[in-house]
């Protein structure tokens, strides 16, 4: 084996503006950088308490069961749907965007009856339009996406848990890219499960998904109680419910390996850990509400920049996601093409869609670290330039104009 087709690595630098992953702040990369301690030392085991402290102050709850899941945002969504719903259970997703399918993908593989609204990509739901779904259909959960990033909606989610309270129906929301960067509250909206990830507005990388459950939750996946052989004991006794068809993704085993048990169910993802901890250490030292207001500050810089351009936007921006843009590619200009030359000639990535939005829309993101004036301006005069280059053409200069406007502007 020739191992100078194998080099160390050193990937080229990239400014990542698209709908996530986005750069890891260099402080995350240097806790992540630490020597591993073994799983039941002292110091790991604080450090894990720190971490569901920490995490309970970004979700905005008393939660005793809020942790990490060790894989990716969707393995997060996974530990929440499989631990929660049984083979049978009837459940509705309001479906607004890709990741709306994407939970009822998920729900059908739990053997659920899956019920879904829908709404043309762009837009988002009211309560009155959700409650006579739930009316309909009476499902056991409701399924939502917070911010879908395939069409850049926030769905307000507010209203939902006084509706799912009075219908006896446990609400779900998937916060994966929205979490940090919008305003999120899970005790006050009456939220019984929420997933997230670490790649969008935490500033981290993926491989980490916070997760939070209500107490409501979590009894109803304590009934569900079924511990492995090799690690059972006379104490642990057997749920009423359905097992958890899911080893890795059992909420009951992965609690008690979280709680003051310490019941082995996996080796803690230490570097990752630490990774997570610090993203919630350096979130929480701005403040969440400062956090959000400065994602909204340079969503709304893009935005202008991008009106400034003279480019029409996509869906309703009322219901825009402070931290992605969805930019409609203009007729005649090849979409991929400009993506391309920006990577290519000014190292800077942004996205493009999925589905019915597919070569239609160009997706940009303003979050965590990359959450800041000069990456919104370096990618503006980027864009601008590779248009004007293909032949499309700008008012030279207006897009930043617009955007420094708009940092200038004394209410901002």
């Amino acid at each position: 084996m020739d191992m100078s087709h194998y080099p160390q690595l050193n990937p080229p630098a990239r400014l990542l503006m698209g709908p996530g992953p986005i750069n890891v702040d260099p402080r995350v990369l240097r806790a992540m950088s630490t020597q591993l301690v073994g799983q039941y030392d002292p110091a790991m085991t604080q450090y894990m308490n720190e971490v569901m402290e920490l995490y309970r102050a970004l979700f905005r709850t008393d939660n005793p069961g809020t942790l990490l899941i060790d894989g990716t945002s969707r393995a997060g969504i996974e530990a929440i749907l499989l631990s929660a719903i049984r083979p049978g259970d009837k459940v509705l997703v309001p479906v607004f965007g890709r990741f709306g399918h994407l939970l009822c993908e998920i729900a059908r593989r739990c053997r659920a009856q899956v019920h879904t609204i829908e709404v043309p990509w762009g837009d988002v739901f009211t309560p009155d339009q959700i409650e006579t779904a739930i009316k309909t259909v009476r499902p056991r959960l409701l399924l939502t996406v917070q911010g879908d990033t395939s069409t850049t909606m926030l769905q307000p989610l507010a209203e939902l848990g006084a509706l799912c309270r009075q219908y006896g129906v446990l609400f779900y929301t998937d916060a994966t890219a929205s979490f940090g960067g919008n305003v999120l509250e899970t005790d006050a909206w009456g939220l019984d499960a929420v997933s997230a990830g670490m790649q969008k507005c935490l500033g981290g990388p993926s491989g980490t998904s916070p997760v939070t459950l209500s107490p409501q939750m979590e009894a109803v996946i304590r009934q569900r109680k079924c511990v492995e052989a090799g690690i059972r004991t006379a104490a642990h006794l057997d749920g009423d419910d359905e097992m958890i068809y899911s080893n890795y993704f059992d909420l009951g085993m992965i609690l008690d390996y979280w709680g003051p048990e310490r019941l082995n169910h996996h080796t803690e993802a230490t570097t990752a850990l630490f990774g997570a901890r610090e993203c919630a250490r350096i979130l929480l030292q701005e403040g969440l509400d400062n956090s959000i207001a400065r994602h909204k500050q340079h969503g709304d810089a893009l935005l202008k920049g991008i009106q400034g351009m003279g480019l029409a936007t996509f869906g309703d921006v009322r219901h825009k996601m402070n931290n992605v843009l969805g930019v409609i590619i203009p007729s005649g200009v090849d979409g991929d093409q400009v993506r391309k030359l920006m990577l290519a000639d000014f190292g800077i990535e942004i996205g493009t869609s999925f589905g019915p939005l597919i070569g239609k829309v160009w997706r940009i993101g303003t979050m965590g670290y990359n959450a800041r004036k000069d990456c919104v301006l370096q990618t503006l005069a980027a864009l601008e330039a590779v248009l004007n280059h293909l032949g499309f053409n700008t008012i030279q200069g207006a897009a930043l104009q617009a955007a420094w406007d708009h940092y200038t502007d004394g209410s901002h």
